[in-house]
């Protein structure tokens, strides 16, 4: 027989776990999830260094820059597939890519919109003025 003091604890738990499920899906569903910005000026200098080559059209160092970025995550806001391009942003001393990168949507030298990612798209920041 199972105690009260136990259902009351299952109860609970059941609660809370459907309650962050549902703000997990409203996120989901919403398309993407807050993201918070970064100032042009906080970025890392290799950061800005980044951006300044996507507004000129490279040349890039490395071969993957530019290519599709999918969103898969869907942690930017949804676009048809090809609307965003990732580009890699040097981290000095590191002998590969590292794993900070810019997304920005829109057109290749004029985007709608840029994002900083720190820990290789697992959040991202809107690069902000």
């Amino acid at each position: 027989m199972i105690s009260n003091r136990f259902k009351l604890a299952l109860t609970g738990f059941l609660l809370i776990t459907s309650l962050c499920c549902v703000s997990a899906s409203a996120k989901t569903a919403a398309g993407w999830s807050d993201i918070g910005s970064i100032a042009l000026v906080a970025l890392p200098p290799q950061g800005q260094e980044t951006l300044s080559l996507i507004r000129q059209g490279g040349p890039f160092p490395f071969d993957k820059d530019g290519v599709v970025f999918g969103n898969r995550e869907r942690l930017l806001p949804m676009h048809k597939r090809g609307y965003y391009r990732e580009y890699t942003v040097k981290n000095p001393g590191s002998r590969d890519r590292g794993a900070r990168r810019i997304v920005c949507g829109g057109a290749a030298t004029m985007p709608d919109a840029c994002y900083y990612s720190a820990d290789h798209y697992a959040s991202f920041r809107q690069i902000v003025p």
